[in-house]
């Protein structure tokens, strides 16, 4: 017998509308999309909301995101329906939809491994419609297929914050057994050190807020520091010799600035983060990074390999994100809560 195509699926669904850049999404009621080839439809049962959701929605960056937009790209759910030529899937597996909708495959970049730099790649919940709705469609070669009994929940935003920062790591280049500093312990900081001590680095955390710096600890961090009361990179040099790698979490200039600072000789720092705005630019000692040969590096999300791996930490219980939960309905006040800093660890959105 053959496998079936589709499930029952209605003929519209709940969505959370972005209409003009700036302006609160509107929950409107829309038709269900159908899945063209290469595609699947997803009917949504969690979705996390991330701080990029915030820079798409208040147009920190260029390109400005495709409107009317529907943002999320923290999305797990079941495949509902699929398109022509899927033949890798089947209707209700367990599936997640990260930031990389798609990249072309062709290109020096994804032929090299660095699909995440494709200049033709789609991004899900920006150029793409996302998960803040009860169905989306994605790039069946692209979504990341999920262990079966995983609480979706709690692994939404491994989807995002954990590829993101887990690619990171490993692009500081350190080694299991030499230290890493993770600056900014929010909702991508709190999954890094658990990646970080998962993968046998030793942590030390810097935040500005002692609350965040508690939970750093109680994840494993073995060194924290508070970079509004302390100078953190002369504390970092001065206690451990400094940091063999380092990522930033944050969003603040001051943040990508002193992690330099942090690095002991052939340092590696990543930069995560993103301010957006008029913010995204920093200082820098020249030569500090040329006389004791440090490197300062980016990293955009991650590949579909990082995906996977990534989902296995998460899925052996190695990394858990600290979430709270909230229905679609409330996605305007979690943005003003998370404007205002208000937030420990990871909001997800109910869509089931």
């Amino acid at each position: 017998m053959a496998k079936s195509k589709t499930a029952s699926v209605p003929t519209t669904m709940q969505a959370a509308v972005l209409h003009k850049i700036g302006d609160r999404l509107k929950i409107e009621k829309l038709p269900v999309p159908k899945p063209g080839r290469g595609e699947v439809l997803i009917r949504v049962t969690a979705c996390g909301v991330c701080h990029s959701d915030l820079h798409a929605i208040d147009g920190d960056w260029t390109p400005l995101p495709n409107l009317p937009l529907i943002p999320g790209h923290e999305v797990a759910g079941h495949v509902a329906a699929l398109g022509e030529g899927v033949s890798d899937l089947k209707v209700g597996d367990a599936i997640g939809v990260p930031w990389m909708y798609s990249a072309c495959g062709k290109c020096e970049f994804c032929m090299a491994g660095m699909e995440t730099i494709c200049k033709a790649g789609e991004a899900t919940g920006y150029s793409k419609p996302g998960g803040y709705a009860e169905y989306m469609v994605a790039d069946a070669a692209f979504v990341a297929l999920l262990p079966k009994g995983v609480d979706f929940y709690q692994l939404a935003p491994i989807l995002c914050a954990g590829v993101t920062t887990y690619r990171g790591l490993k692009r500081t280049n350190a080694r299991a057994g030499q230290w890493v500093a993770v600056i900014g312990i929010g909702g991508l900081g709190h999954i890094a050190v658990q990646y970080a001590k998962a993968m046998g680095y030793r942590v030390a955390a810097v935040d500005v807020d002692d609350e965040k710096l508690k939970l750093a600890k109680k994840l494993g961090a073995e060194v924290t520091v508070n970079g509004r009361t302390h100078n953190a990179p002369r504390v970092l040099q001065e206690k451990i010799g400094g940091v063999h790698g380092a990522i930033v979490t944050a969003v603040a200039p001051q943040a990508f600035e002193q992690a330099i600072g942090m690095l002991r000789p052939a340092g590696t720092v990543c930069y995560i983060g993103l301010p957006g705005g008029k913010k995204d630019e920093i200082r820098a000692s020249i030569s500090a990074i040329t006389n004791w040969e440090l490197s300062v590096r980016g990293s955009n999300v991650g590949t579909r390999l990082d995906l996977n791996e990534a989902v296995a930490f998460a899925a052996n219980g190695l990394v858990t994100a600290k979430i709270k939960t909230a229905p679609l309905t409330r996605i305007n006040e979690i943005f003003d809560e998370m404007r205002a800093g208000k937030i420990l660890g990871r909001m997800v959105l109910k869509l089931a």
